[in-house]
């Protein structure tokens, strides 16, 4: 199915039903009751797994591929995000052309930044990387302050007129894909049961299963092979006479591309744009999405993306009152210390639960979130295996028949 093989095909239907049928899948939990707090499916936060699934995949096709280690991959995130804005503040608030400026611009940056930063190799790479990408925070922050609005950053206003866009005087404009605004959303119940079905997460969701095709296809082709070879050993693949550099600048730009795909869905999603989107923990975020799903796998990075986001916008809103709420069923004080203990862990500690996550998944799962998926699998495989073979006479060996029977 349209070049893919059997397994790649059947995962790709997966997460194409997933990602379709998200609404269900992440609100679980009837509105009211106190396990609501734990669902997901409201538009802001199932457009944030898409987009940074799209940043994950991306950066996984750099770093899960040929192993280079950037640190600086935020920057292509803002360049594109600021590309999208300047698009639709000038020429049109449709978003395919902006989500497209974006695209071509953040890999124009990618060229410029992965030529330089590929003449090194190792923790100097990661450095260099690193370095363009503060450059570029900084003079997002102050230098360029016309241009990136500064600290402050740049949002559609009543003054802004594309020049493809028909508004009246003072109206603020939207972006839309053709006159369907992104924030169109259709709101279904079933009892006690609410399901948001958004214009602007299926648009980021089609456009993910999108670049997740994509990235099928570069990880099973001869190119994906040759940075295959030189994640295994860049020397050997010189002496063959091979010339590597333009393989792994190939690879930096694509995935400058993927992330200033991801910076200009955020725009369409969210019309305003802050140099916070090129620091350095925006690039390290993306290190930890990337490491947590599982290296160098096709799915893993997008589930590393949906980990992380979850617990930023769902762990990080329990408090003290709601820990109250889920054990008022115990004695007072035994209640209190259980809230005490808990207490570190959720609102603004959430952090300190995803570092333990992290720690247990690169102890004991090096593989990420996949191999630990896979693990589960191969546990359910035995025991269906050995069920099977329990009391079916085919699966006794016989004894071998005398020579003359």
């Amino acid at each position: 199915m349209l070049g893919l093989g059997k397994k790649d095909t059947t995962l790709f239907l997966i997460v194409a039903v997933l990602t379709m049928l998200a609404p269900f899948i992440l609100n679980p939990f009837p509105e009211g009751s106190e396990l609501a707090q734990f669902n997901a499916g409201y538009p802001d936060l199932m457009q944030r797994f898409v987009i940074f699934g799209i940043f994950a995949i991306g950066f996984n096709i750099l770093f899960g591929l040929t192993g280079y280690l950037s640190f600086g991959h935020a920057a292509f995130l803002g360049v594109g995000s600021y590309a999208a804005i300047w698009s639709m503040k000038l020429f049109t608030l449709n978003i395919v052309p902006s989500i497209i400026f974006a695209v071509i611009v953040a890999g124009l940056f990618a060229v410029v930044v992965g030529y330089i930063s590929l003449r090194r190799t190792g923790i100097y790479f990661s450095i260099l990387t690193l370095a363009f990408a503060q450059m570029s925070y900084a003079l997002a922050y102050s230098v360029l302050t016309p241009i990136t609005g500064g600290e402050t950053g740049l949002q559609i206003k009543a003054t802004d007129t594309p020049l493809l866009s028909n508004l009246a005087e003072g109206e603020i404009g939207r972006a839309n894909l053709f006159g369907l605004e992104m924030r169109t959303s259709l709101e279904v119940g079933a009892g006690s049961w609410l399901w948001t079905f958004n214009t602007g997460y299926y648009v980021a969701a089609v456009v993910m299963l999108l670049a997740f095709y994509i990235a099928i296809r570069i990880f099973r082709s001869p190119f994906g092979m040759m940075l295959r070879a030189v994640k295994s050993n860049q020397q050997r693949v010189n002496y063959t006479g091979l010339n590597s550099k333009p393989y792994t600048l190939a690879a930096f730009v694509i995935s400058g591309m993927y992330a200033g795909l991801a910076g200009g869905l955020m725009v369409a999603m969210d019309t305003q744009v802050g140099p916070e989107r090129m620091f350095w923990t925006a690039s390290g975020e993306v290190v930890l999405m990337t490491i947590l799903g599982g290296a160098g796998t096709l799915i893993g990075p997008v589930l590393g993306a949906g980990l992380i986001k979850y617990m930023e916008n769902i762990i990080s809103k329990i408090n003290s009152s709601i820990l109250h709420d889920w054990f008022a069923f115990l004695p007072d004080g035994l209640e209190d210390a259980v809230v005490f203990m808990i207490y570190p862990f959720i609102g603004k500690g959430w952090h300190l639960t995803l570092g333990i996550v992290f720690m247990l998944v690169v102890i004991f799962l090096p593989g990420g979130l996949v191999e630990g998926g896979q693990r589960i699998a191969r546990i359910f495989g035995k025991k269906k295996k050995t069920t099977g073979s329990g009391d079916d006479p085919e699966h006794h060996p016989q004894p071998a028949p005398h020579v003359g029977e």
